[in-house]
């Protein structure tokens, strides 16, 4: 079978597995607080440009997604997401567990617009009866997006815009940030990230480590937020088993070089697809491509190759989703071709 799932059926990189085998008899302190969790830190503070920045490392995406949400969201106050973004669709009401209301935005292509953040925002407190209403407290986004799709710096400035003149925190989903960073499409960084964000969190589980999410407050993380993380149960005792992977993974650029041989991948099965005659249901630039395949088609490709159901696209045809990785290897990307 050839795997095009998504960007996390691998292991970890080779260097990763390395290190923390190196180190594994090591005795150091827990809790995230051994050296190599700090030289992570500096390594992290040192890309987004931030000296002063508080990171944090913790598990998976779901988990980071809740913890930093529920954690600097009060009682009476929700997060703003597109109606397709994770914490809407697919983390299982986690963020609703924690007692926040997902509050859900019109879309496209995956992205929330500023206009229609701000037409939301000028609607909620043009409403007499808004003390009665569940308070907008933060805008989620996710870069790329659901869709693969990325924000410009523009965008992202503008958005950044509304939501201080509101004063709501931004919080921006970075699961599969390594691969909008590499893309030739990208005109952002981390300094750009850092510097339009309230908090962001820099995915390693679906690039390249064995798990693990490191959150970054550029500037300062709530107070006591390190024991609410314990509170909701995302505090490892290890904590180095994070700490070392990034360390690594933010070590002779490492982060970006293996994120961007998923775009190269990504850009020749995209090609691939284009010289067969393939739709496509929108044009995403980074490693998530979506096709349109003819229902009979898909179950017998399904026979040799695992990719994943999107959506319905009409009765006879359906939208899956190819994803490469950065241990996407080219000779998988031609087999898959020739079996198209």
């Amino acid at each position: 079978m050839l795997y095009f799932e998504n960007d996390y059926s691998e292991g970890a990189h080779g260097a990763i597995l390395e290190k923390l085998t190196k180190t594994s008899m090591e005795k150091l302190p827990g809790y995230g607080a051994d050296h190599y969790s700090e030289s992570a830190r500096e390594k992290i503070r040192l890309s987004c440009g931030c000296p002063g920045a508080e990171v944090y490392f913790l598990m998976g995406g779901t988990q980071t997604n809740a913890v930093v949400i529920g954690s600097m969201l009060r009682r009476f106050e929700g997060v703003i997401a597109a109606s397709t973004g994770h914490v809407s669709v697919h983390e299982a009401g986690a963020v609703e567990y924690t007692g926040h209301k997902v509050l859900e935005l019109p879309q496209k292509e995956g992205k929330i617009d500023a206009g229609t953040l701000k037409d939301y925002l000028q609607n909620f407190y043009g409403d007499e009866n808004h003390e009665h209403m569940v308070f907008p407290g933060m805008l989620y986004l996710s870069h790329p997006t659901e869709y693969g799709t990325l924000y410009t710096r523009q965008e992202l400035e503008e958005i950044s815009r509304v939501c201080r003149s509101y004063e709501i925190s931004l919080f921006l989903d970075g699961a599969r940030l390594g691969y909008g960073l590499a893309c030739r499409e990208s005109d952002l960084d981390l300094a750009d990230i850092a510097r339009f964000a309230d908090v962001f969190y820099i995915g390693g589980t679906k690039v390249g480590a064995l798990c693990g999410e490191a959150v970054v407050f550029p500037e300062k993380a709530p107070a006591h937020f390190l024991t609410m993380v314990k509170q909701q149960g995302a505090l490892l005792a290890k904590g180095r088993l994070l700490g070392i992977q990034f360390d690594v993974l933010f070590t002779d650029d490492l982060y970006r070089k293996i994120a961007g041989n998923a775009i190269e991948a990504a850009d020749r099965l995209r090609g691939i697809f284009r010289e067969k005659g393939y739709r496509f249901l929108l044009d995403s630039p980074t490693n998530q491509i979506f096709v349109i395949l003819e229902n009979k088609k898909m179950k017998e490709l399904g026979e040799k190759v695992v990719f994943s159901f999107w959506e319905k696209y009409d009765d006879s045809h359906t939208v899956v989703r190819f994803a490469t990785s950065w241990a996407t290897s080219m000779d998988e990307v031609e087999q898959l071709g020739r079996l198209l």
